[in-house]
């Protein structure tokens, strides 16, 4: 998934409640919602289960996108075989 797709969909939800951003990334057509979507599931259990906070009460505080290492392709030059003679 492309940076840019994720970067799209997470400025949706960013400063949103937690119940509203279900709400947005249920809905919308994005690829890349679902997978934000599962990542906002884990982080609201990790705060109810670890930290004993209310699921309701929580809300989107920071979300980023961050690019990763880019690998750089060499281009294959000719690769002719000479013969020793």
């Amino acid at each position: 998934m492309s940076v840019f797709k994720a970067r799209r969909v997470i400025d949706q939800i960013r400063g949103r409640s937690y119940e509203e951003t279900l709400m947005i990334l249920e809905l919308m057509p994005y690829r890349a919602s679902h997978p934000i979507l599962k990542l906002v599931y884990s982080a609201a259990a990790n705060a109810s289960n670890n930290m004993g906070l209310n699921e309701a009460d929580l809300f989107i505080s920071k979300a980023e996108v961050n690019g990763s290492a880019v690998m750089k392709k060499k281009k294959v030059k000719n690769r002719k075989i000479w013969d020793k003679k």
